[in-house]
């Protein structure tokens, strides 16, 4: 592992647990050069998946950037890091297993839409708006009437 100091290409592990989740293993390293320590996560990678997105443009699977857009759309909520984790794990496993090489990303915001609805209404009324582009206020009041009315039931 190279040290994001020093870019040292030997770093010596200090100690290894797993997460609370129990789906990474953190790291403490140390450099043996600079002496600077870090921590880095490993996660079970089971394939590479490509996400089609609009346009027919493909890009590789990256959970960072599924967990930056989780974590928007919880942003000032009452919702745990752990939880957007659980959530973003789970979605990973998904996409991970279904047995494709290639994904829509429309079905990804679908499986993060369905996941948000359990967890917290406003962060998936948040997420919602920029994954089907809400363009009026109107559009915020007619999702939110629709998310009200299934709390209901």
């Amino acid at each position: 592992m190279r040290c994001p100091f020093c870019a040292f290409d030997d770093t010596q592990v200090k100690d290894s647990r797993p997460t609370e989740d129990s789906t990474s293993i953190r790291r403490r390293r140390q450099c043996s050069s600079c002496g600077a320590r870090f921590t880095t996560f490993e996660r079970v990678q089971l394939r590479e998946v490509t996400i089609v997105k609009s346009g027919d443009r493909r890009e590789n699977f990256d959970r960072s950037k599924l967990e930056h857009s989780v974590s928007l759309a919880c942003r000032k909520r009452n919702v745990t890091q752990e939880r957007i984790d659980q959530l973003i794990s789970g979605i990973q496993r998904q996409v991970e297993t279904a047995g494709e090489a290639e994904i829509a990303s429309a079905r990804i915001g679908e499986m993060v839409m369905n996941g948000l609805k359990q967890i917290d209404s406003v962060a998936y009324i948040r997420f919602a708006s920029v994954y089907r582009d809400f363009s009026e206020a109107r559009d915020f009041e007619e999702f939110a009437s629709t998310v009200q009315e299934a709390a209901k039931d």
